[in-house]
């Protein structure tokens, strides 16, 4: 099924939990300080640490009957940290990082046509810092090489996420509608209703959608605890503005901290996955939501209250 269909035909669709955050508290493999899970697949322990997480997560979504959104390791698999990293000589790590996910939905038999595989992309610097945004010429040059690599590999769509700041989601956007690939963007936003580098959330929107063809097929949040989502799509700078009928995912943290906060946190601030899941419940409700999982904090125990309550 083509993406948009997939989307339209879903009354609801679940989504994978924490990745990163988890795989960084396991003893047993190392993360790249460059490309982070992306090298993982190259490795056989970390390939199978990598296989159970999404096995976890897409067998929640198999018990419950429900349409699944998987994302690829590709998050900072840019060509620049791919040269810093010590996999600087592998040439197709993000068409790998897809073939992994493609092989892990072909071990669902029936289930597979319900699974979706996008592959990822990031902010060049850090995503909670948006003074290191790229303008949106800069943007769009240097995310089209792994635009494209995605773009010729075997997935459903893209989605960018953890996206501070509107003039690098706008190159983003460029670099990969270029490609006519079905993608999603996804922001950070603040309890004021503004993305990280003080865009309102509705006019970092409207600028993208006016003016990039194709535009996303639509926007999500994530990184963010579901009460300042709700406080930011319901204060008075977005509440007149037709954002909720874009909005239509969410990927929530665990923590109420903020991006400040969590970016300098030495611990996993977590939170009882069954008020987690009221909470996601809520927004699917009041604001029709309908991709929910789970960003820093969150496991499999979250996202299987997310599925019960479905």
């Amino acid at each position: 099924m083509a993406f948009e269909n997939f989307i339209t035909e879903s009354k609801v669709i679940l989504t994978e939990g924490g990745v990163v955050e988890r795989i960084r508290r396991d003893v047993s493999v190392n993360l790249d300080p460059f490309i982070a899970h992306s090298g993982l697949i190259y490795d056989k322990k970390g390939r199978e640490v990598l296989r159970n997480i999404y096995n976890e997560y897409i067998s929640i979504g198999q018990e419950h009957n429900l349409p699944f959104m998987s994302l690829a390791p590709t998050w900072r698999a840019n060509p620049e940290r791919i040269n810093k990293s010590a996999f600087y000589n592998y040439k197709n790590i993000n068409k790998d990082c897809i073939d992994f996910l493609n092989e892990i939905r072909r071990n669902y038999s029936g289930y597979s046509e319900s699974i979706m595989i996008g592959g990822m992309m990031a902010c060049k610097g850090d995503a909670y810092r948006p003074e290191e945004a790229l303008s949106k010429e800069d943007a769009a040059k240097f995310h089209d090489e792994q635009a494209k690599a995605l773009a010729n590999s075997n997935l459903d769509f893209i989605k960018a996420a953890t996206l501070p700041a509107a003039s690098e989601a706008y190159g983003i956007a460029s670099a990969i509608s270029a490609y006519r690939v079905p993608y999603i963007l996804s922001f950070v936003v603040r309890k004021d209703g503004s993305i990280l580098d003080g865009t309102p959330l509705h006019a970092a929107i409207d600028l993208i959608d006016s003016e990039i063809y194709p535009e996303p097929v639509f926007y999500m949040v994530n990184c963010v605890h579901p009460t300042i989502f709700e406080q930011a799509v319901t204060h008075n700078l977005n509440i007149s503005e037709n954002i909720t009928g874009r909005i239509m995912g969410f990927q929530a943290n665990t923590s109420e901290k903020s991006p400040e906060e969590l970016d300098d946190l030495s611990y996993l601030d977590t939170y009882d996955p069954g008020e987690f899941a009221e909470l996601m419940i809520s927004l699917h409700k009041k604001f029709g939501i309908k991709v929910l999982g789970g960003c820093c904090g969150s496991d499999r125990r979250h996202i299987a209250e997310i599925a019960k309550r479905l």
